[in-house]
């Protein structure tokens, strides 16, 4: 296990060594990667307490905690992998509409809305009681949602 955490924080650096190198001027290809680097995270982690949730696999708080905290790290970074120029009308491989940019503060207010849920997640999974984390887990994955209806294409 700690060699994955090893190789999860390692591969976390490597994405923000690189976006680091080229933050000044992001190639779209690289910004589209790294976004969707950092949402096969969010999925990873996710997914499992949705199981959990659903009773499809046993509920594990310990489990439930580290998974929320890797949401909630990476909510905070996906925000960076949207800069202008990196939307579908400059690379084709991308699910993100063109309205992300034509209404960012309404994308930004959703990311935050994310964010604060992956948050909050967090918090109530630290206090390993199931009922409290399913609703927020349900509020979370609402504000995820939320965004996946308006800018992103399915």
């Amino acid at each position: 296990m700690n060699k994955l955490y090893i190789g999860l924080a390692g591969s976390i650096l490597s994405l923000s060594l690189l976006t680091a190198a080229s933050a000044a001027d992001p190639k779209p290809e690289d910004a589209v990667r790294y976004r969707q680097s950092v949402y096969t995270v969010i999925g990873w982690h996710f997914k499992p307490i949705g199981a959990m949730m659903k009773g499809e696999i046993p509920f594990d708080a310990a489990a439930v905690a580290r998974h929320a905290q890797y949401v909630e790290m990476m909510s905070k970074t996906a925000i960076a992998g949207f800069p202008k120029g990196s939307g579908p009308d400059a690379v084709k491989d991308t699910e993100a509409k063109p309205e992300i940019w034509t209404h960012w503060d309404q994308f930004e207010a959703k990311m935050n809305d994310f964010q604060e849920a992956a948050i909050k997640l967090t918090e109530v999974a630290k206090g390993g009681d199931q009922a409290a984390i399913k609703a927020q887990f349900g509020k979370t994955a609402e504000t995820c949602k939320a965004c996946h209806k308006e800018f992103r294409t399915d």
